[in-house]
């Protein structure tokens, strides 16, 4: 399973029917904006496709998590245009991507990654807008996990 790929049967249930999709998914990204501008969101059969520009690879990968952690969404093209500036040419963060499983707490999950289940609020701000509070998170979440730096 990718980035890309997301368990359809789980996440936010933000709508009812394959009709409002688009635009339900479209208001969750932008109530908690990562940095996309003139977004716009596509749904078919479970695929969600986002279109826009965005400011920084971190922008687009929270967009896509946004997305694809909802119910109903299997997948997301993106087709994100991303726009950086030349302070911003570094390279981009490395992290890793980890499906949350039943049972787990960020506090396990940073004590699995860095040895320290204190670390945990390095993982809540790498997914502040996909986590809205550390201890609601549930299973079949996708997180990124920051592994440099």
């Amino acid at each position: 399973m990718g980035l890309l790929d997301f368990v359809k049967d789980v996440g936010h249930n933000l709508f009812t029917s394959d009709e409002e999709a688009a635009e339900k998914i479209k208001k969750h990204i932008e109530a908690n904006n990562p940095g996309i501008e003139n977004l716009e969101v596509g749904y078919e059969d479970g695929s969600a496709t986002l279109k826009g520009r965005a400011d920084s690879y971190v922008a687009v990968e929270k967009a896509i998590l946004m997305a694809g952690n909802i119910k109903g969404v299997e997948n997301v093209n993106d087709e994100l245009e991303i726009t950086i500036s030349t302070q911003e040419s570094e390279e981009p963060e490395q992290v890793e991507y980890y499906i949350i499983q039943k049972g787990d707490t960020l506090s396990l999950i940073a004590k699995r990654y860095y040895g320290d289940a204190m670390a945990y609020p390095r993982i809540f701000e790498a997914n502040r807008e996909v986590i809205q509070d550390p201890d609601k998170i549930f299973p079949g979440q996708k997180i990124r996990i920051p592994v440099s730096g």
